[in-house]
């Protein structure tokens, strides 16, 4: 039943790492599953198996991840509705198009401010209060929070980016969300990789990772968007999960995530220093 389900998932760690998942989620309400058009009902700019991809490398991380879809409500936008990238095509925080531009809704069908404010109270409001919560928690009890945002996204999409789209897209806000040690371990995993690689590119990270970047306070963000073609069958409906590319890729981020990890001492003794 679309119309049932709860809003978030939180699988609890003991390390210092929390991985945020706000666009792996396909629940939508049946009410407003009607109202999507067919090509909203595709779901297309799910971040698909983005759960699957990254399960298992990290036994020590704490998962917090939305179960409703983007097309709801996007976990990742800025609640109060600017734009994350001003002058520059990107969706609402609740989607009016797809990232081609597309309309997802039925005429009439639009959500009005109504909608809007309701969602953002059962759904953003739900995403961010448990991931707030997490990041605490982990923060209280390791000293120090590491928040690594998990995306992916289609490696073309004319309307949102030129060309194809690095492997790899690093986002820390122009080295405002975490430290410069953090940002230097994932660029130099990614660049030891067989995959491409971009930091603070198209991608410097979502609201999730600029809301929650605090570095002086003990909370490090960085969000890495993944090319979906170096892990699904095909960027296409039925957007089937590839076991064989995807392995190569978990390899990488196992790295990753795993680097950020043993780099917790360190950002700990730093703060102290400063102190």
């Amino acid at each position: 039943m679309r119309g049932a389900f709860d809003p978030v998932e939180v699988t609890r760690g003991d390390g210092p790492v929390v991985l945020g998942m706000p666009h792996t989620g396909t629940h939508i309400p049946d009410g407003i599953f009607a109202r999507l058009n067919a090509e909203g009902r595709l779901l297309r700019d799910t971040d698909w198996h983005v759960d699957t991809l990254y399960e298992g490398l990290l036994p020590s991380a704490t998962i917090v991840r939305a179960t409703f879809h983007r097309y709801v409500i996007d976990a990742n936008r800025d609640p109060a509705g600017v734009s994350l990238y001003p002058g520059q095509n990107t969706t609402e925080l609740v989607p009016t198009t797809n990232f081609d531009g597309a309309p997802i809704w039925v005429a009439g069908g639009e959500p009005d401010a109504a909608d809007i404010a309701a969602r953002t109270g059962n759904y953003h409001k739900a995403y961010h209060q448990a991931l707030a919560d997490e990041i605490e928690r982990v923060r209280a009890t390791c000293g120090v929070a590491v928040l690594y945002d998990c995306h992916s996204i289609r490696s073309f999409i004319p309307h949102l980016f030129d060309g194809a789209l690095p492997d790899m897209n690093i986002g820390t806000n122009e080295g405002a969300t975490c430290s410069p040690a953090l940002a230097d371990i994932v660029r130099s995993l990614a660049a030891a990789s067989p995959f491409s690689h971009v930091i603070n590119g198209r991608f410097k990270g979502g609201w999730t990772t600029r809301h929650y970047g605090r570095p002086g306070e003990g909370v490090h963000a960085i969000q890495m968007e993944l090319a979906q073609a170096n892990y699904l069958m095909t960027e296409a409906p039925p957007f089937d999960y590839d076991p064989l590319r995807a392995a190569r890729l978990r390899a990488v981020l196992k790295e990753i995530i795993g680097g950020l990890e043993d780099a917790a001492p360190a950002l700990i003794a730093e703060a102290r220093a400063q102190r």
